[in-house]
């Protein structure tokens, strides 16, 4: 009462009399209320009063808190509080709040600490922005510092968006472009500039990490094209082979082909490995496997286009990059295994030598942020793929990258051929330092529940998310699907953090996953066009 007096002193004003209601009975009275001289410059409570106004005869009551007086003075002027760190890349707004919602693995695990591994789980259905939501991730880290990887992208989704942050798009696949397994890349030059700075050691460990590389994908070739190992003499042949290529060959890297010339040579290294006893025709029985299998890689076969030539766009380290496997068809099941295995050998053997450069103070510390879009192909695509991404989940902090892993459904990782793969897959997602989560059917809610603790107020959100779109009438189109751009942010056992991610107009034109559906296609709309020809001739004739 002390302020409503208050307010009413400093105001100087007398309060107008309220004008006098109708009384039943009274001579000219009557009970409708008076009509105010003045309309009022506002609407009431339920909106402006009047015929087709607008009135509303039903006002949803806003939500209410009780709170104790101390409490209560805090919300001023904040009434909106953030329920999220404002740390990383801007993803979208909080969908009950409103505020920004900032996150990326990188920066919660450096700056932050709010995670343990920089890493990130990204699942929901097709078509509701889960590559979307990766690329402004990676979008931003480029700002940030990071350098976005992209080893090995199936549809193509992130070329757009290297080619606009001034990235290297290296295109692979059968006419497209060339890899040699035998490049040491940029271990050749790190090893040289160690070593003029006096890092000896250091030098000798590139080399020698270059080397192992080599062999391992050499041996993994093998593998895919034998569909088995090879054995340990082929291995030390192999081994062997390489170091005197190293050692012999000058001022160009060699390639498959210098390599089955060693092994049907057969210099004394490589007799002595595979114990001919003196005898070179021995030698000869002992390599017979191996020199058919090197002949089909390097001349050609299923595998040696692609890798029998020397690498067409050599990778750097100091900007982003994608490896563009697109053309590589799904039929050809052997040639992507063996290619998303070179490219993941290619990449870390970069990482490890900014990581070596960085240490011996040569060049700055960078950070890879390594990007695995449609992970279920992958996974999928050959033996030794999920065993290598187990080690990046395990070892990330270690090599100084943060990861992205992106798939559909829980049961992408149930799907994988042997129990054990199956196992080592969803431990992806329980290491994953954060989880985010799309529009899911509810029979994936079980699994889900298994690997992240998920509420069921959550879960719900999560299956309203995964409904259809509806139909528009009025344009005959579907509308927007309800998950489109909604994710749920999980980190550990924590509340989850809904988000609604919003394009710019600037984003728009890199984020485009439908460009094959753009234009109508002419081969149908002229098939319609021949077929109303024909009915506008038939009813002619019958007219006639």
């Amino acid at each position: 009462m002390a302020i409503v007096i208050g307010v009413i002193i400093l105001s100087g004003r007398k309060q107008p009399r309220r004008p006098a209601r109708g009384r039943r009975g009274a001579k000219g009275a009557t009970d409708e209320p008076q009509v105010p001289a003045v309309q009022p410059k506002r609407p009431t409570a339920r909106g402006w009063i009047g015929r087709g106004a607008g009135s509303s005869t039903l006002v949803q009551a806003p939500a209410e808190w009780r709170g104790t007086t101390v409490q209560v003075c805090g919300l001023w002027p904040y009434s909106i509080g953030a329920g999220t760190p404002m740390v990383g890349v801007p993803l979208g707004r909080h969908i009950h709040t409103g505020a920004t919602v900032c996150a990326d693995p990188i920066s919660w695990f450096q700056r932050a600490k709010l995670i343990n591994n920089p890493s990130v789980f990204v699942m929901g259905l097709p078509a509701l922005g889960k590559s979307t939501l990766v690329r402004r991730m990676a979008t931003g880290l480029s700002g940030f510092g990071s350098i976005p990887f992209v080893l090995g992208d199936l549809k193509p989704d992130y070329v757009d968006v290297i080619e606009a942050l001034g990235g290297q798009v290296i295109r692979l696949g059968r006419g497209r472009g060339n890899l040699n397994v035998l490049d040491p890349g940029e271990s050749t030059e790190a090893a040289a500039k160690l070593r003029a700075a006096g890092f000896e050691q250091e030098a000798k460990e590139v080399e020698a990490d270059a080397h192992g590389r080599r062999l391992t994908m050499v041996s993994a070739l093998l593998s895919i094209l034998r569909k088995e190992p090879p054995s340990d003499v082929e291995e030390s042949i192999i081994d062997q082979a390489l170091r005197v290529l190293d050692r012999t060959i000058e001022g160009r890297v060699p390639i498959l082909a210098d390599l089955l010339e060693v092994v049907q040579q057969g210099p004394t290294e490589l007799r002595e490995v595979a114990v001919d006893r003196g005898d070179f025709k021995v030698y000869q029985e002992i390599t017979r496997g191996l020199e058919a299998s090197l002949i089909s890689l390097a001349r050609g076969g299923r595998l040696g286009e692609t890798f029998a030539h020397p690498t067409t766009n050599p990778m750097k380290r100091d900007r982003p990059v994608v490896y563009d496997v697109s053309g590589l068809k799904e039929t050809d099941v052997d040639l992507r295994a063996a290619t998303l295995l070179a490219c993941w050998s290619n990449g870390f053997a970069t990482v490890n030598v900014a990581n070596t450069l960085a240490a011996a103070g040569l060049e700055p510390q960078r950070h890879y942020f390594v990007i695995m879009d449609e992970l279920w192909q992958a996974l999928r695509s050959g033996p030794g793929m999920v065993d290598r991404v187990d080690s990046l989940t395990r070892l990330n902090r270690s090599y100084g990258v943060g990861q992205a892993m992106i798939t559909h459904t829980m049961r992408d990782l149930d799907s994988l051929p042997t129990e054990e793969e199956r196992m080592k897959a969803r431990g992806f997602v329980e290491r994953a330092g954060m989880v985010i989560i799309g529009g899911l059917p509810q029979a994936e809610m079980p699994l889900l529940s298994a690997a992240v603790q998920v509420s069921q107020a959550e879960q719900e959100l999560l299956m309203g998310w995964s409904a259809p779109p509806s139909w528009d009438p009025a344009t005959g189109t579907e509308t927007e699907p309800p998950g489109r751009g909604k994710f749920l942010i999980k980190v550990g056992g924590r509340p989850g953090i809904p988000l609604s991610v919003k394009l710019t107009e600037t984003e728009k034109s890199t984020n485009d996953t439908n460009k094959l559906w753009h234009a109508q296609s002419r081969v149908g709309k002229r098939a319609l066009e021949v077929v109303e020809e024909l009915i506008e001739e038939r009813e002619e004739k019958v007219s006639l």
